[in-house]
């Protein structure tokens, strides 16, 4: 078993407090009193709760018991245990800020994005620890495992669009179904802001006559490893090398200028590139 600083353990610990008391804030202040509900099984909680008025947070953590003896048998005692400590600290901070809740704004626009930025990016912290606040953040965690390509905000985002729809059909609220849709929309966003970051890296594709050049140039001023490729033209037949690095977003400027000074008339392709792992970029033992 890997050993684990208490550094890094303190920084856990850290971003799960911080993270549920962000998104109680989110949810207490900005979407409970305008009748926005948030996804998963606290979605669920809401709803029963304006139907008989029974605690959000005591109801969650019930409905919960289920998905944490599955996460406990197929995801290690380690991540149950962080995952617990999530889901009880939001619900009770869920269950004390509605005591003292009040809404911070009626605007629409206001409580949709703000609302929405505090509840995915408290999500996002959370995750960020390597935990979840249960409910269908462990669902959505089993299908990225299955569907890695897809990012863990996306999939929490289309697991809550079923619990908006009972929604809207039990309390015939409309525009606030479609808020709430507005609000998951912007709070799936954050999440994966906070998760992977704002700076998506960039893969470039150069075809010049002055390749070495450029390689040279590349690994010298930008710092940045050049991948040489072996093509051939499709219609020539002729032998091309290509080079392919992958830098971050805000390198292109400093990339087209190497490649303007050196050769005007190649031939450049950037496309995005989501995850990247390795020497400057993310580590791939991260989850």
């Amino acid at each position: 078993m890997q050993h684990r600083r208490p550094k890094d353990i303190a920084r856990e610990w850290t971003l799960i407090f911080l993270g549920a008391a962000c998104y109680s804030v989110g949810f207490c202040f900005f979407y409970y009193p305008n009748g926005v509900i948030s996804g998963g099984l606290t979605g669920i909680a809401t709803i029963i709760n304006y139907l008989c008025g029974a605690p959000i947070g005591v109801l969650s953590i019930v409905m919960n018991i289920p998905l944490f003896v599955y996460s406990w048998k197929h995801f290690g005692l380690r991540f149950m245990l962080m995952s617990l400590v999530g889901m009880v600290l939001l619900y009770i901070f869920l269950d004390v800020f509605n005591i003292f809740g009040f809404a911070a704004t009626e605007d629409p626009l206001l409580f949709c994005t703000i609302g929405g930025a505090l509840n995915g990016g408290g999500l996002g912290l959370v995750y960020l620890s390597g935990a979840t606040t249960g409910g269908t953040d462990i669902v959505a965690k089993v299908l990225r495992q299955k569907y890695p390509y897809i990012n863990f905000g996306t999939f929490v985002m289309l697991l809550n669009f079923v619990i908006v729809g009972v929604y809207a059909l039990i309390f015939r609220k409309l525009d606030a179904a479609m808020y709430t849709i507005i609000a998951m929309f912007i709070s799936s966003k954050a999440i994966d802001i906070v998760l992977y970051g704002m700076n998506t890296s960039k893969v470039c594709y150069l075809i010049s006559e002055k390749s070495s050049e450029i390689d040279q140039a590349i690994n010298s001023i930008m710092h940045r490893g050049v991948t040489r490729l072996h093509g051939a033209g499709g219609y020539t037949g002729q032998s091309r090398e290509v080079l392919m690095c992958v830098i971050k977003h805000r390198q292109i400027t400093d990339l087209r200028k190497i490649v303007k000074s050196i050769d005007p008339g190649a031939f450049f392709i950037v496309t995005d590139a989501r995850d990247v792992f390795g020497n400057g970029f993310g580590n791939i033992n991260e989850e």
